[in-house]
């Protein structure tokens, strides 16, 4: 059964406290490399990765030595291991094998050994070094060019099929990518990535590569207020190079209305509740997902900005009002900002805790 990411954040804790090597499968470009770095800051670990694709038999076992090594007084040659597995050997580590399904066999017969008894060549990994590796396999791996796991070699690892959900990436994107890029994704969440078939020598959008795009519009200065305009074939053309056509055209499509585009700043600090009066129902849902993950309600509002907030809950419709509290109300969140907002008044007159009391009436009606 697929996990997201929190999930798995929850869950690995408890395998790596064993030191049972953590295997994670999943479709391309959905963060499988992200979260074992996340991982391992979180736990204060430095990440030696190795791509098993590239590494040939040498890289596991070393390089021939000119020094003879002796045993019972007899000389023999030696080999010397590569700085990757010295560090994992001589300091707390997580190991980070990618691409262990494109290596070849001969390279996963010795990551077999490495998995199964933390040896290899004569060393032996240091006791709090973590092995994690990563896959294209699992349910969507007819799709992709690797080499199938035997029973035996899936055995030797924990695994855990990851299929990451989009409020993992929008948590993460919040502090990663450009805001009009996020912006983009939560309000077209079907253009994150490719669900289906691939078609052959064609460009799909993922997480990664929506990374990679936000990445370059941003160094070059295209996202800015003065350039989205006048350079918007570059940044048509750069879109359709990382993230596909369709994604492409989508993304133009939004750029051209995005200044007309309604912030949490506009409604929390400006009160410009009249932006939203033609607002749908997903128009106001995506936006009270925007104010969850900039996390306004981790610090105290201001009296206006409550006050602004009240004026923007009573003009909600009461699935979303409904939504907008309980944003409000998360655990981890200032409990000052649901008292205040519960006992404020809006500027036509209207009870806060009224508008509540319908609300919740005509939800168990």
């Amino acid at each position: 059964m697929p996990v997201d990411f929190k999930t798995f954040q929850s869950v690995v804790p408890h395998v790596t406290r064993v030191r049972k090597p953590v295997l994670l499968r999943g479709r391309h470009g959905v963060g499988k490399s992200q979260v074992v770095y996340q991982f391992a800051g979180a736990a204060g670990l430095p990440v030696v990765e190795r791509r098993a694709s590239q590494m040939t038999e040498g890289d596991l076992l070393g390089m021939p030595s000119a020094e003879l090594a002796e045993v019972n007084g007899v000389g023999c040659s030696q080999f010397r291991p590569f700085s990757w597995l010295i560090q994992a050997c001589t300091e707390p580590v997580v190991l980070f094998l990618d691409e262990v399904d494109r290596a070849t066999m001969e390279v996963r017969q010795g990551i077999f050994e490495l998995t199964d008894s933390r040896k290899i060549a004569g060393w032996t990994l240091h006791p709090e070094t973590l092995i994690f590796a990563a896959v294209n396999g699992g349910e969507h791996g007819a799709q992709y060019q690797v080499g199938e796991m035997d029973p035996a070699e899936l055995d030797r690892w924990t695994v855990f099929d990851v299929e990451p959900t989009t409020e993992d990436w929008l948590a993460w994107g919040k502090d990663n990518v450009d805001g009009l890029v996020w912006d983009f994704i939560n309000t077209n969440r079907n253009h994150l990535e490719h669900q289906g078939e691939f078609e052959p020598n064609k460009v799909y959008p993922s997480r990664r590569s929506w990374d990679r795009l936000s990445e370059c519009l941003s160094s070059a200065g295209l996202l800015a207020e003065e350039s989205i305009k006048q350079d918007a074939g570059t940044i048509f053309n750069l879109a359709t190079a990382f993230v596909g056509f369709e994604a492409a055209v989508a993304l133009q499509d939004f750029i051209k209305t995005y200044e007309a585009q309604v912030t949490v700043e506009n409604i929390i600090d400006d009160g410009q509740i009249d932006r939203t009066k033609d607002f749908g129902i997903n128009d106001h849902s995506a936006l009270v997902e925007k104010m969850e993950a900039l996390e306004i309600f981790k610090e105290e509002l201001t009296a206006e900005q409550i006050q602004n907030l009240a004026d923007y809950f009573i003009s909600l419709p009461s699935e979303v009002a409904m939504k907008l509290w309980t944003v409000a109300g998360a655990e981890g969140n200032e409990v000052q900002n649901c008292v205040k907002l519960h006992q404020s008044t809006a500027s036509d007159g209207t009870l806060v805790t009224s508008f509540i009391v319908e609300v919740l009436a005509g939800s168990q009606s």
